[in-house]
Parts: C-alpha cells; structure tokens; sequence
C-alpha cells in the first residue's frame, strides 16, 4: 500500500473515532437506553440516578460536590491535596464533563430538587486514551452513609453498558495507590488492569507517582494498546490524567 492511500486510512480512521466521540458526548440522557438503571433499591437503600453535564451544574451542585470530594478524597492525597482540589474544580465544570448523580429517595419518590439530597455521583468523560475512544472514569463518589451496599458496583455495571453503548473501547479510571480498598474493588471484584499507560508501567528512571491507571477493555485493539506487554515496562507512553 503506497503512503497517500495509508495516510488516507489513518485520517479516514481518526474522523470516524472523532466522530463517534462527539456523538456519545452530544446524547442528552445517556441514562434512556438502560431505564432499569435508573433506580437501586437494594440493603436498605433507595436511590435514583440522574444525568448532568459539566457547563450545567449551579454553583451550590458545585460546591456540595467540592465538599464531598474533600470529605472522601483529602486522606488519600494528603499534603497533595489543594493542588489536586484547584485541578479537580476546574475538571468538573468542564464542558466535557459528564455526570451520574445518586439522589436519594424518600417514601418512593425523588426528594425535590436540592444538592442536599445528593448522596453521590461519578464524574466521566468520552474521550481518547493512546487514540483509543474509552468512557474515562474521573470520579466516583458516594456519602458514607451509603457506601458498602452495593452501588459502587451498580454504578460501574451502569458505565460500562454506556461505553459499550456509545462504542467505546475500554473503561479507564485512576485510583490512588494509597486507596487499597478501591484497588481491590477495580481489580480483584470488577476484573480491571492495570494498564501499559500507568505510571507504574513506563519506563521512568524511578516509579514515583502516587497512582495507577486501570482499565477494562472491550476489543482486541484496545487491549493491545491499553494493556500490551502486560508486567512488563513500556515506552513513550504518558497519561492524561
């Protein structure tokens, strides 16, 4: 194959990858095709999901957000903390930025309309990872109250169908190295890896991050990229966390 029918492939290739992006981002309920999802009634608890959108949140959504990331999340970075909460405010209003809310219900019914009755959320995006299209997981977080009883899977069964729905490639998120619980709960209950493009994986001259990059594919491209050389170092890859 000459180069001019190459580079045509590649660029025909990457519109249609850019493509697909921009149609999963533009769905306003990505909740609609799984209405079964819309609710968890299970161990004592009684929540409904809701979708939202980055360049849509009020200013106390905001803040109720900003407080729970700091109640769960201050621990695990420590004296990292308030450069990470500028970057993550920054990341949660983005227009990019797609939202799971978990809204707390009450005899049945969705309480009003109020950020005080918001138990969680996940924070995701549809993006590219090494030019693979995957559903990139930023945040998932839930109220202590409500922890422990099954949602955080629920809610990862949830994204998942969305990638596949919207034809992404892989899920990937990033978890504290600090935060064994939630390593545990990716890896061990949930299936996922760590992937090539983690810092642990790289060829840096010491591995000094504080995270792990995890993913779970759904092709055999993706898995090729995402998790080549599975334990062993690999090059020029960077993350984009």
């Amino acid at each position: 194959m000459d180069s001019s029918k190459r580079r045509k492939q590649i660029l025909e290739k990457k519109k249609k990858i850019h493509d697909v992006i921009k149609r999963a981002s533009s769905r306003l309920d990505p909740l609609s095709p799984f209405d079964s999802f819309r609710r968890y009634t299970k161990n004592d608890l009684s929540v409904y999901l809701e979708p939202g959108r980055g360049d849509r949140l009020s200013s106390s959504l905001k803040q109720h957000i900003r407080k729970l990331l700091k109640k769960n999340m201050e621990g695990f970075y420590g004296s990292d903390w308030p450069i990470q909460a500028k970057v993550k405010r920054k990341e949660m209003s983005s227009p990019d930025a797609r939202y799971i809310f978990v809204r707390e219900l009450r005899y049945g019914k969705a309480y009003e309309e109020g950020c005080d009755q918001i138990a969680g959320f996940v924070h995701y995006r549809f993006t590219l990872e090494e030019e693979i299209p995957v559903l990139y997981v930023y945040e998932i977080q839930l109220e202590s109250r409500i922890q422990g009883k099954g949602l955080g899977e629920f809610l990862m069964q949830l994204i998942e169908l969305i990638a596949s729905k919207n034809q992404m490639s892989a899920v990937v998120l990033t978890v504290q190295t600090s935060n064994a619980l939630a390593m545990t709960f990716y890896m061990s209950k949930l299936g996922y890896r760590i992937s090539s493009i983690s810092p642990s994986k790289t060829n840096l001259p010491t591995f000094s991050a504080k995270y792990e990059i995890l993913c779970k594919t759904f092709d055999s491209e993706a898995k090729s990229v995402l998790e080549k050389n599975d334990g062993e170092p690999t090059k020029d890859c960077v993350s984009s966390m």
